[in-house]
């Protein structure tokens, strides 16, 4: 779960093929479990952005079976906040209306649990949560299960740092698979927070999730905005080939009060942590990333331009080496010969965020302007300087990609185009290579450049 607060405004070599993954696999197919490979392709699975509909313009999935769900996590992604839109509970409920039962509600901290179950079954909604029982652990819940609390799908929105492995009390999506045979799994996002040396560990997560053939989806909610199928749909029906991906986020640092985003031993960095939904972004315009070219520069907490004046904790409390930077800039080659660059800075006060996605294909500029609250899509196209805009009322990504899973685990096939999965398991791994890739880079030039500092002060 990100600690982002966008309130009103936004916001292999050959002889390595572990580090050029770029041209490996294919894309995802449309159940989201497929593991590709061959020649890499630049073009993603899309919907056309006029079956994204609002959720109170929706009816509920029809059916008189019982819709059986678990729960991992009972923090705010699954059940909301005041810091953002996030709530995958309220989504599900429209979504299913009575048939959704949420058999178990898996969470160490059983007290929160209980009080966020408590709300629920106090609530219009309490036959979905009636009968939920809350566990510690998914083997707690498998050990007291009765045949017909079998689920048939998991919702996962626990912290990052538990998950996306192969390792014991790691491995959330290992033991789903183990358990629940068949079922379909939601995942957040990022599939993980590890150090870099696991991030192996997260593609053989994805391989056995291909293996299994199970419905899985990764919540990289903006690939859902009909802006984004907007742009999309604008370069299909041009036929055009994207020439550049230009990213920036900028978080509003103030409103960050959580101790565990400043350390990077904790939350991976802002650019694995926050930054990875336009890293994702970027990659679902731009294709396939060529890893070995990723280059990118930083400014340090220690560096003269890097003080912050309006900090929420108390950065004496983190080891230096742990301390995240203000800033981070990036560029990479994509394997179709794109050039794609990513900026990230945490540089603003009060809550509002910034946040702009630039795409540049021949004769044409697509600009996605604050995503994550009130999405305006700019567009220049030949023959006309000017800028047409576009605005996107009432659309919410999280129920679109929500309701998409859903139709597909209900087999709803009206159109073979009508539901995608948009993220699978193995792209998501792939977007989590290249925050780590972006992470490492700057690291590297950081510590070059401070060895040169060092070699010119001794030789003074």
């Amino acid at each position: 779960m990100s600690s982002r607060r966008p309130s009103a405004s936004l916001m292999m070599t050959p002889s390595n093929p572990a580090a050029r993954r770029g041209s490996d696999r294919r894309a995802n197919d449309r159940r989201g479990s497929g593991f590709s490979s061959g020649e890499g392709q630049s073009r993603r699975g899309s919907i056309d952005p006029s079956r994204l509909v609002p959720m109170d313009r929706t009816t509920h999935v029809s059916g008189t079976d019982d819709f059986n769900v678990v729960f991992v996590g009972a923090g705010n992604i699954m059940f909301g906040s005041d810091e953002g839109p996030w709530n995958h509970s309220f989504r599900f409920e429209h979504k299913l209306g009575l048939r959704l039962k949420v058999v178990a509600l898996i969470d160490p901290a059983i007290e929160r649990a209980t009080a966020v179950l408590q709300k629920k079954c106090d609530s219009f909604v309490v036959s979905a949560y009636q009968d939920t029982r809350v566990f510690k652990t998914l083997e707690d819940f498998v050990k007291n299960m009765s045949p017909k609390d079998r689920p048939r799908a998991v919702l996962v929105g626990s912290p990052p740092m538990f998950r996306g492995t192969v390792q014991p009390g790691r491995d959330i999506e290992m033991q789903i698979m183990k358990y629940f045979p068949g079922a379909a799994m939601f995942i957040e996002k990022p599939i993980a927070t590890g150090p870099k040396n696991e991030i192996e560990e997260a593609f053989k997560v994805a391989k056995h999730i291909s293996d299994s053939k199970a419905i899985c989806s990764v919540g990289y909610m903006l690939r859902y905005l009909k802006a984004v199928q907007m742009m999309k749909q604008i370069i299909e029906d041009n036929e055009l080939i994207v020439m550049a991906t230009i990213a920036r986020y900028a978080c509003a640092y103030e409103a960050i009060a959580k101790p565990d985003w400043w350390d990077k031993s904790k939350s991976a960095g802002p650019i694995v942590e926050q930054g990875t939904h336009f890293c994702d972004l970027s990659r679902y315009f731009g294709g396939e990333v060529d890893i070995l070219s990723v280059t990118a520069h930083s400014l340090e907490w220690d560096e003269n331009a890097g003080s912050l004046s309006r900090m929420a904790i108390d950065e004496s409390k983190i080891a230096p080496e742990n301390r995240i930077p203000r800033v981070t800039a990036a560029t990479w080659k994509y394997d179709s010969g794109a050039v794609g660059s990513f900026t990230h800075v945490a540089t603003l006060q009060g809550h509002n965020y910034s946040c702009e996605l630039e795409v540049h294909a021949d004769g044409y500029s697509l600009k996605l302007v604050n995503p994550y609250v009130q999405p305006v899509l700019y567009v220049r196209k030949p023959g006309d300087d000017h800028e047409q805009m576009y605005t996107f009322p009432d659309d919410d990504p999280f129920f679109s990609e929500v309701s998409n899973w859903i139709d597909i685990i209900e087999d709803i096939e009206e159109e073979p185009e009508a539901a995608q999965i948009l993220s699978s398991y193995e792209d998501a791994c792939k977007t989590y290579e290249l925050t780590w890739a972006i992470r490492e880079a700057s690291e590297r030039s950081r510590a070059a450049k401070l060895a040169a500092s060092k070699a010119a002060a001794a030789e003074a």
